[in-house]
């Protein structure tokens, strides 16, 4: 049994799914059907339950939970073992790949950047900004390494480290606005009033259960996914902008202003990767740094 197989193996019951997971592993469909097979014969049990004819998702067998937790134990001594090798060499260069949507918590991840350049000027980081089914989506197809999202994912599919920032929503606005004379903005002061809105929201949404009010009902004139376009409809009287704070250098002649959300709304941010992913030697050394260093904070 060989841990590339084990790792096939794990990727299949992530994805629950043969298509995904030969995407994920940048394989063929029928290499990894092949593979999964032949592991099949080898312990002489079946290890998935193939869905209908026109059903693609494979779901495990008894035997195949049972090697799922086992093989999940067998990657983890083998990452260990491989971190204390491959982490004990000074030189470490390499490429470490981030998606994220707009926030002012990837001050978090660049100072740990930062930090790690003093010592491993090698690394190199390379940043996909987008909302958060963009960076899912490249996540899931491997082409970055983590994930900075504002919400749980499915813990069966990722590992996740809670980040100690949190997002604040607030309202943009005309300076000459009268709601500008308010230190704060409710709910009810927006109901009437044009909004302009990120595309990702829906009904579980944070902010639309702030709103109390579903989100057909609310009068969105303009959706958006990056904040600073969204700026330019709002200095144009096109409607409030509801976004997160720090995301705009609103100062000196700016004819717009910020203000806070009463009661105040807060949203917690996550770094996520792929469970069992297999980090080049820069990925690692990042993600051990963004480790040791929060830990520091808990401790303090």
């Amino acid at each position: 049994m060989e841990i590339r197989v084990l790792q096939y193996f794990l990727a299949i019951a992530r994805e629950q799914s043969i298509v995904r997971a030969a995407q994920s592993l940048h394989l063929s469909q029928p290499t990894l059907s092949t593979q999964i097979k032949n592991l099949e014969e080898e312990l002489g049990k079946q290890l998935f339950i193939r869905g209908t004819k026109g059903s693609r998702k494979v779901t495990l067998t008894e035997e195949g939970m049972i090697l799922r937790k086992r093989a999940e134990e067998i990657l983890d001594l083998v990452k260990k073992a491989e971190n204390e090798i491959l982490l004990s060499d000074s030189v470490i260069i390499g490429d470490v790949y981030i998606g994220a949507g707009e926030t002012d918590g990837m001050r978090l991840l660049a100072k740990m950047a930062g930090k790690l350049r003093r010592d491993y000027p090698g690394i190199h980081y390379h940043i996909s900004s987008g909302n958060a089914n963009f960076v899912m989506e490249r996540l899931d197809k491997g082409l970055i390494d983590f994930g900075l999202i504002f919400m749980l994912p499915d813990l069966k599919k990722y590992d996740v480290l809670k980040l100690p920032t949190k997002n604040v929503w607030v309202v943009i606005m005309q300076k000459d606005d009268p709601l500008a004379e308010k230190e704060s903005i409710s709910p009810e002061d927006l109901w009437d009033k044009p909004l302009i809105l990120s595309q990702e929201l829906t009904e579980s949404s944070p902010l639309i259960r702030w709103m109390r009010k579903k989100p057909s009902t609310l009068n969105t004139t303009v959706s958006y996914n990056l904040l600073f376009n969204a700026s330019l409809f709002v200095e144009e009287g096109l409607g409030y902008a509801i976004s997160f704070d720090k995301l705009l250098n609103i100062s000196g002649d700016s004819g717009l202003v910020i203000r806070p959300l009463n009661p105040p709304l807060e949203v917690k941010m996550y770094l996520v990767w792929k469970k069992y992913q297999v980090f080049s030697k820069a990925a690692d050394k990042f993600l051990q740094t963004l480790h040791e260093s929060l830990d520091e904070k808990v401790n303090v």
